[in-house]
């Protein structure tokens, strides 16, 4: 199994593609799990409480589900969706979207 984080974006690239998306707006599972999220209120709880943690508790956790998703051979499309949470600006408005939702107020995910 292979891993690799691209430098500037804080994202796992789990194909080792020499080139990463422009924005999560272009990784599906980000997108779906961001859906998900809205759909689910199990869901919804648990992302909020992850990315509610302090930025180094939020990445050591999220590294570690990351692992565990690559041991388990979780789909690729959903490690590199979770591996986006690593990064601290998309993890804050991930939240802020989840927080929206949930409260009943529709947007754009």
């Amino acid at each position: 199994m292979v891993r690799a984080q691209t430098a500037h974006s804080g994202h796992y690239n789990a194909g080792m593609t020499a080139t990463a998306p422009r924005s999560v707006a272009d990784i599906d599972g980000f997108v779906g799990l961001l859906k998900a999220a809205c759909a689910d209120q199990q869901i919804n709880a648990t992302l909020q409480r992850l990315l509610a943690m302090p930025d180094a508790q939020r990445q050591g956790l999220i590294h570690a589900w990351v692992t565990d998703l690559l041991i388990a051979e979780a789909p690729r499309h959903f490690i590199e969706a979770v591996g986006c949470l690593l990064d601290d600006a998309i993890a804050e408005k991930a939240y802020a979207v989840i927080c929206q939702c949930h409260r009943g107020k529709t947007g754009h995910v």
